[in-house]
């Protein structure tokens, strides 16, 4: 190993381990080490300070032991605690490029339904898309063609409300349900709208903002859902708004966006959160109350994640976006179509930043 000075010579035994049976003080300089391995080396008297942890199995991979070094005793491996970043990679198009598209479900069994296409002809479709994870998949189509609806719920069970309706050009009150492959009736909403957002499932749904038309005029008007009926609440959002995002459950829901203001629903009443750090509208969500993922927006990429009382600002999706389709939760989110201007097939899968044991090597 080199010369040792300091008096620590009796300290390494000829096996090349040191001896913990007294303890260590000052340092050994760089210069008088010449053996690059620390294989040998298995424990440190608590008097040298930080030391290699030497452990029979893995530590716990968290932010709070980011970038921890320790030697498994069991595997023979010295390793560490890192962090991936979060990311958004390309998943598959959908089959009709559309905006102003109602999206609902998870990042791998999501629903796409209704949307603007094209946007010069300002033509409603009816065309609902199931997506596995890696395709879409064409399904049942709508009753009513129309644009700017909401919905939330699984691929399963799912439904969407309001919206505009080209044929009319008035906004929508009516409900569909979806059960995987077809649409039913449901109830209508009690206050026609489009541009809302929904939160919740289909026999517990939510349904709040949005903008009438014609006239068009921006509205915070609560709505919960059993199922069969919508019920107006008493007090609706803080801030009336359209072209926002939501989030939860109907008895826990988020709603963000169009401008920076964020609220938090308890079943009752909104509250004032915290606000966005991108001011934008025509934004996509998903997630719950408490882990929340908001992207993309008019003429913006930006992803944020919210943790119940702030946003932090995340990685960009790869094609800015707004009037897109949102679907899944904070660490495994999924953005669908939308306009760039000009309206885009492209689906795009959000992974969240995770910790991780690696094996450190020489490599």
């Amino acid at each position: 190993m080199g010369t040792i000075t300091r008096n620590f010579a009796n300290n390494v035994l000829t096996n090349g381990t040191v001896d913990t049976t007294d303890g260590l003080t000052g340092t050994i300089p760089a210069s008088n080490i010449t053996d690059a391995s620390i294989a040998s080396l298995t424990a440190f008297p608590a008097s040298v300070g930080d030391f290699v942890e030497a452990t029979a199995s893995d530590v716990p991979a968290s932010a709070a032991t980011e970038g921890q070094i320790f030697y498994n005793t069991t595997s023979g491996k010295l390793k560490g605690i890192n962090l991936t970043a979060a990311a958004w990679a390309s998943g598959g198009n959908v089959n009709t490029a559309r905006s102003e598209i109602a999206g609902f479900g998870t990042q791998t069994a999501a629903v796409g339904a209704a949307g603007l296409n094209p946007i010069p002809s300002n033509t409603g479709v009816t065309n609902t898309e199931n997506y596995n994870g890696t395709s879409w998949t064409n399904s049942g189509t709508l009753s009513t063609a129309r644009w700017g609806a909401t919905g939330a719920g699984i691929q399963t069970a799912g439904f969407v409300t309001g919206g505009f309706l080209p044929a009319t050009a008035t906004a929508s009150n009516a409900t569909e349900e979806y059960n995987g492959s077809t649409w039913g009736p449901g109830g209508n909403l009690n206050t026609a709208r489009l541009q809302a957002a929904a939160a919740g499932t289909q026999t517990s749904g939510l349904a709040f903002g949005g903008r009438t038309f014609p006239p068009s005029v921006p509205v915070g008007a609560t709505e919960l859902y059993d199922g069969t009926t919508w019920t107006n609440n008493p007090t609706g959002l803080g801030t009336a708004r359209n072209g926002h995002a939501g989030a939860g459950t109907q008895t826990a829901a988020l709603a963000f966006g169009s401008g920076v203001a964020t609220e938090s629903w308890n079943g009752s009443t909104w509250t004032a959160g915290g606000n966005m750090n991108t001011p934008r509208g025509n934004l996509a969500g998903c997630g719950t109350q408490t882990a929340a993922l908001a992207f993309g927006g008019y003429l913006t990429g930006a992803t944020e994640l919210y943790n119940g009382t702030s946003w932090t600002t995340s990685t960009s999706l790869g094609t800015a976006r707004y009037s897109l389709g949102g679907a899944g939760t904070q660490t495994a989110g999924l953005a669908i179509a939308g306009s760039l201007p000009g309206n885009t097939a492209a689906t795009e899968e959000y992974t969240g930043a995770s910790y991780g044991v690696k094996t450190l090597t020489t490599s």
